[in-house]
């Protein structure tokens, strides 16, 4: 047990036996009343985001989570499966808690996969990967000095929007939190 003054971004908490992990909080101190946090929880299963608002004080059953280093090694029908780097442990990572990160993963990659009672329940990515670009429209003269940008596809088979003058089979950092381009890599 914690206190809604103890929220961090990270902490897992049980709230009506589901498990939430805290995205954001906001101590709040308004001119009247009671102090009060503020915050953005995810729903560990399913991925729902709501707004959730503690009293300052209120007492919140928290979880222990697991964090470990995790190596993926591949796809076995709807599962992932990942080698804990440390035991050498496998465990097989449904679709549902791999989620969006599957974009941006590649075989042999180490993520931090968070396990609670022995099941995995959140894969994390690094904030950027390394990734090639496998198809990407040839650029033409001239684009090199426009702010535009067009659609590539990686070798994961995501669609990312790169600079006019990236070229295919050029290899560029890829910011996993939202896809977004981040630089080439020489």
């Amino acid at each position: 047990m914690a206190t809604s003054n103890d929220l961090k971004n990270g902490l897992v908490l049980n709230i009506d036996g589901q498990l939430w992990t805290v995205i954001e909080f906001q101590h709040v101190k308004p001119g009247k009343g009671g102090a009060f946090v503020r915050s953005k929880l995810k729903n560990v299963m399913t991925g729902k985001v709501v707004d959730r608002t503690f009293n300052a004080g209120v007492k919140v059953e928290t979880e222990t989570v697991d964090r470990r280093d995790m190596q993926y090694l591949y796809r076995d029908g709807d599962d992932w499966v990942f080698m804990d780097t440390v035991s050498f442990e496998q465990f097989p990572v449904s679709d549902a808690v791999v989620g969006e990160s599957s974009a941006y993963l590649l075989e042999n990659q180490v993520a931090n996969v968070s396990v609670h009672n022995g099941v995995p329940i959140i894969v994390e990515l690094p904030a950027s990967v390394e990734l090639m670009i496998t198809y990407t429209e040839p650029g033409l003269q001239g684009d090199r000095s426009t702010g535009g940008t067009k659609p590539a596809t990686l070798e994961t088979g995501a669609i990312i929007q790169v600079p006019l003058f990236i070229e295919s089979d050029t290899k560029v950092k890829v910011d996993t939190r939202d896809g977004s381009y981040i630089s080439r890599v020489n």
